[in-house]
Formats: C-alpha cells, sequence, structure tokens
C-alpha cells in the first residue's frame, strides 16, 4: 500500500510540474496529451527530460546575464573613462600646467560676500594660477568695503567696480524683470574687462551667493584641457542641475558628463568664445539665451555628478524662485578629486556619443514607476526610460524627482536628448524612444 502511494505522488507531481511548465514556459514544448497506456517509468522519463531542459535553461540564462553585467560594467568604464588607465597618453591633451585661471566674481550688494571670498582663498592652492577679480555693481559701499579688506592684504585679488550704474529705461511690461537687464550689463562689462583689458585667455566664473567645494580649483584645471581639445565644447560648469542627492550617484565623485544645458552657477569660459559672444550678447536673461543651442551653435558643456558649487543666496532678483523647493537640497561634493591625474578623453564627443548611444539603447527599457517602486539596488544596474514627447518626459521627469522644465527645448543636464540620473541604487537614462533629431524649441 505504501508502494502504491508513493507512486500516486509520484505521478501527482510529475503532472504538476508538466501543467506548470506548460502554462508558463515559453521555451518547452509537449505534447498536447500523454498516451492512456503510459507507465510510471516514461513519466520520470519525461519529468527528468524536462529538468535537464529547465537546468540548461537556466544556465544559459546566467551565462547570458553575466554577459549583460561585462558589458554594462566594460561600456561604464569606456564611457566614464579609467583613471588608472597606464595605456592613457598624457601627451593626447593639450599640456595646462602653466596656465592662468583666474576667478571672476561677479558681486553687487551682498555683504555676505565675504563667505564667497573665504572660501575661494581658503581652498585656492596657488594665488598665481588663480588671482581673483572681483566686479562689483550697484555701488554698494557696505559691499564695496567687505571687498576691499581682502584687496589691501592680498594683491592677487582685485577689484573694479561698473562704472554705468544708471537705470535702464524699460516699457512698463519689463519694469519688472529689470535686475535681470542689470546684470547682463554688468557681465558684459565684467568679460571685457578681464578678455579684453586684462588679457586673459580664459576665466572661471562665480558669484557672490556661491560655496565651493575643497576639488574647486582642481576640477576646473583639470577639465581645463577638454576646451583646449575638443572644438564642440564651449564651457566647462560646476553645477548639476538636477544635483540633489536623490537623484545622483553619491559614490561617484569623479564622474563627469557632457549636457547642451547651459549650467552656470560656477563657468569656464575661453576668451576665443567670449569673442564670438559679445557682439549678440542679450540685453537680459543671459543665462537662457547661453541655453538656447543656437546662441552657442550646438556645442555642449561639461558638468560633474555632484555639483563643486553650491548657492547660499535665497534672495536676489529672482525672490527667492525655485529656492527652497529645489536648490536648497542641492548636494555639494565633500571628496577631493584629482582630475589633473585623471584620463578625461572619454568626454571627448568622439568618444562619448558613440558611447552614450550604445550604452544607453542596449538598457532594457523600464517605465518611472517600475523604477521609484522596485527594491533599491540589484539587477539590472542602469536601466532606460523613454519618453515621445514632451509630455512624456516631463512625466517620467517628475515621477524621477527630476527638473522638468525646458529652455529653447532643451530639458535640464540633457545631452542628445539624453538626461541621466541615479534613483535607488541604479543608473537611469531619459532617453527618447526615437532617434535623436535634434531639440524641439517648442517643447516648454
Amino acid at each position: 500500500m505504501r508502494v502504491n502511494i508513493k507512486k500516486l505522488l509520484i505521478i501527482g507531481i510529475g503532472l504538476v510540474l508538466i501543467w506548470f511548465i506548460v502554462s508558463y514556459s515559453s521555451v518547452i514544448e509537449l505534447s498536447k496529451s500523454i498516451p492512456n497506456d503510459h507507465n510510471l517509468l516514461e513519466i520520470e522519463n519525461r519529468i527528468e527530460h524536462l529538468e535537464k531542459r529547465i537546468e540548461g535553461r537556466l544556465s544559459e540564462s546566467n551565462s547570458l546575464l553575466e554577459k549583460v553585467k561585462k558589458h554594462l560594467k566594460r561600456t561604464e568604464e569606456n564611457y566614464h573613462g579609467d583613471a588608472k588607465d597606464s595605456g592613457y597618453d598624457r601627451n593626447f591633451m593639450p599640456n595646462t600646467a602653466n596656465v592662468v585661471l583666474p576667478v571672476l566674481l561677479i558681486a553687487c550688494d551682498r555683504v555676505t560676500v565675504r563667505r564667497c571670498l573665504d572660501n575661494l582663498v581658503k581652498f585656492r592652492p596657488d594665488k598665481n594660477t588663480f588671482p581673483i577679480i572681483v566686479s562689483q555693481d550697484c555701488g554698494h559701499n557696505a559691499t564695496y568695503q567687505v571687498i576691499k579688506s581682502f584687496t589691501d592684504t592680498d594683491p592677487s585679488i582685485t577689484v573694479v567696480q561698473q562704472p554705468d550704474t544708471s537705470e535702464i529705461p524699460l516699457p512698463r511690461a519689463k519694469v519688472k524683470f529689470r535686475g535681470y537687464y542689470k546684470i547682463a550689463r554688468h557681465y558684459k562689462f565684467a568679460l571685457n574687462h578681464v578678455f579684453n583689458t586684462l588679457g586673459h585667455e580664459a576665466v572661471i566664473i562665480v558669484e557672490d551667493d556661491l560655496d565651493i567645494s575643497q576639488d574647486f580649483f582642481e576640477y576646473f584645471r583639470g577639465t581645463y584641457s577638454l576646451l583646449l581639445k575638443d572644438s564642440s565644447l564651449w564651457c566647462i560648469s560646476a553645477w548639476n542641475d538636477n544635483g540633489k542627492k536623490e537623484v545622483i550617484d553619491m559614490s561617484r565623485p569623479e564622474l563627469l558628463h557632457r549636457t547642451d544645458f547651459f549650467p552656470g552657477l560656477g563657468w569656464t569660459l575661453r576668451r576665443d568664445t567670449w569673442l564670438e559672444l559679445e557682439p549678440r550678447w542679450p540685453e537680459a536673461f543671459f543665462d537662457d539665451w547661453l541655453r538656447n543651442p543656437e546662441n552657442t551653435h550646438g556645442r555642449a558643456c561639461i558638468r560633474p555628478e555632484i555639483s563643486r558649487t553650491f548657492t547660499f543666496g535665497k534672495i536676489g532678483v529672482s525672490k527667492g524662485l525655485f529656492y527652497d523647493m529645489h536648490l536648497r537640497a542641492m548636494q555639494l561634493n565633500v571628496d577631493y578629486v584629482e582630475f589633473t591625474k585623471m584620463n578625461l578623453t572619454y568626454l571627448l564627443k568622439e568618444n562619448y556619443d558613440e558611447s552614450l548611444t550604445s550604452t544607453v539603447y542596449a538598457l532594457p527599457e523600464w517605465t518611472a514607476d517600475e523604477v521609484v517602486s522596485l527594491p533599491v539596488g540589484g539587477d539590472p544596474p542602469a536601466v532606460r526610460v523613454s519618453y515621445s514627447n514632451a509630455k512624456t518626459y516631463q512625466k517620467a521627469a517628475k515621477k524621477l524627482g527630476l527638473m522638468d522644465d525646458f529652455r529653447s527645448g532643451v530639458p535640464r543636464t540633457a545631452y542628445r536628448g539624453v538626461v541621466s540620473c541615479f534613483v535607488r541604487g541604479r543608473r537611469v537614462w531619459v532617453a527618447p524612444r526615437d532617434p535623436w533629431r535634434g531639440y524641439d524649441p517648442s517643447w516648454g
């Protein structure tokens, strides 16, 4: 009796397994019916055969998964470069050992300019390489006295005052934007002073409400060779517009990206680029003007994964716009990265574009809802979230915690339409579903 029960149990388990495999496996095919005269041995043989096929498929799947992981790791290394690559020829990039990169500090009427100057002086590794030029507008004496307390004790810090502080005549509808007109006028004066009067070849531009990271100067010195080497770049920025800790990889302070969206908030500009821009410089909103690809001839900027600046200026011409809901939560890098010793050639257009496309479009496609709902980390380590128009992009961006606005059709931090972020332990690429053909100015 015990033998019969055992046989029945074996047959029952076998039938359940067969039913399960037929119902859920697309790789296993069974005959539609089992002959009535089958015996136990035939059932056992079939079960054994099925087990072997299942094991084979699992082995193939595991092998494929390992290949995918290796491919992702390899493309990640190729895409982001390898600072320890012994085969890297440093002579391939321009030598910037003797370059002078002055810091232009734009100031107005904030006495807290002291905080900015204190940090610039604190983290500046070399006075000769990084002289500081303060350009003050507004004619605010208290602010000027703060600046003068630095220039009086350090000859590497100088100050120049904007000579034209007159009111700008504007129609009534634009009076509320007068501050933006004054800022654009001040920038034009200050940049002409640096490039035309002082004759510098490049400049790092900061404003009086910025904190900087300890590797701020190392970052700009290390990346400056990219501007010299790659004509498709026009600026280096210290800022990530999507730099909140929830959407960046805090373990990758060395990680840099290309972007079509001008970030500002600490950036490097070369003299030859300024000579192109100066005759067409706008009367107001110069930062958004620089975010129009037509004005920068389709060239890109470099920006970090983790910002090297942090703005503490809640009150200004923007009246605190976005500060409480966005800027306050931005992360300032705390690790020192030796960019001057890194291989940054992965950021050159000739290397970056192909690697970006092959990496992004080889990834599994997920929805933004799936990205934020699944457990932190795990497989896959990187995914793609697709969008097809402005509405679907904004929906995905909001779900992922990204800024969802556009300037001249360009999403913040985008490069060739692709926005990179790091959500719940995964690299996420928000990318066009169709091949990228350029930005649509009607978006936003």
